[in-house]
């Protein structure tokens, strides 16, 4: 047992499983701590999303493990994280997941400010894909943000921990998701149903944050203003970004869910920008049904 109750503190080439060798960490939540592994039978690197000594035998957070391991056993997109398998019993319960090489887009953001358009709009239409995707495939994945894209090629949605099927999520009464990024009726759930609509709210605060570099609902010093997207408008987009890049992303954070379009229609929207743009082919048209 780790001296330190809340990481295993896995040494180098320590084993998790037989077969399945850590290397170093990469990070972690409260819940989870994933460390790039070797996996014997894969031959290759992978992430091991391993919950902590302090919920390894906590039948809650095995079971959002074993949830959230049985969608992505569901899903299969080129720009969504692909799962190999999981492990719930024994001393480690873990994920192993996909191991992307590339930066989050949250890092590049920080460190170098807006993207230009050549990498901003092709980003919109992949991670929209993957949500149009999603969508026809019955869930949602609730936590679309900056933090939760890896900027590889193509770029890569990651995170699928409180993804939920488009049911269930119809019946959440508590607030989930990343506060900055959450619609408005993942912060109040009684304002309405909770669906795809939240996912098109996700992706337009990390379009409008991608091309602008600053968030759309900045927080205050009020104690009582923990989601400003509630209350108050966006801010406006720095007016030399092309037009219909500003309506399309706006029109994802129109407050009444029922009033954003789908997130097919929001890759066809950015279509004509993407088009438009002197270094980037034209890419086929979404036909959501």
């Amino acid at each position: 047992m780790p001296t330190d109750a809340a990481s295993w503190r896995l040494s180098e080439d320590e084993e998790i499983v037989p077969g399945r060798y850590a290397k170093r960490l990469l990070g972690g939540g409260t819940r989870y701590e994933a460390y790039l592994a070797w996996d014997e039978e894969l031959f290759s690197l992978v992430v091991a999303k391993v919950l902590r000594p302090s919920h390894a035998a906590l039948d809650y957070a095995i079971e959002g493990l074993a949830a959230e391991a049985a969608v992505l056993a569901r899903l299969s997109h080129p720009s969504l994280l692909r799962s190999f398998d999981v492990v719930l019993d024994g001393e480690r319960p873990h994920l192993t997941l996909e191991f992307l090489e590339g930066p989050r887009l949250s890092t590049l953001l920080r460190k170098h400010g807006a993207l230009s358009l050549e990498q901003l709009v092709p980003l919109g239409v992949q991670v929209c894909s993957v949500l149009h995707y999603m969508e026809r495939r019955g869930f949602v994945h609730l936590d679309v943000k900056p933090k939760n894209i890896i900027m590889g090629a193509p770029p890569r949605l990651i995170d699928l921990s409180v993804a939920r099927t488009v049911e269930d999520a119809g019946r959440i009464t508590t607030q989930i998701g990343t506060d900055a990024y959450m619609a408005p009726e993942q912060c109040e759930p009684e304002r309405g149903r909770i669906g795809p609509p939240a996912d098109v709210w996700g992706i337009g605060v990390t379009l409008f944050e991608a091309a602008s570099g600053y968030h759309p609902f900045p927080r205050t010093e009020d104690a009582d203003d923990r989601y400003p997207q509630v209350r108050f408008d966006p801010l406006p987009m720095p007016e030399d970004l092309p037009p219909q890049l500003i309506e399309t992303v706006r029109a994802c954070l129109e407050k009444n869910p029922g009033a954003r379009p789908r997130a097919g229609e929001t890759a066809n929207a950015l279509e004509p920008v993407l088009a438009a743009l002197p270094t980037r082919p034209r890419l086929g048209r979404f036909k959501p049904r």
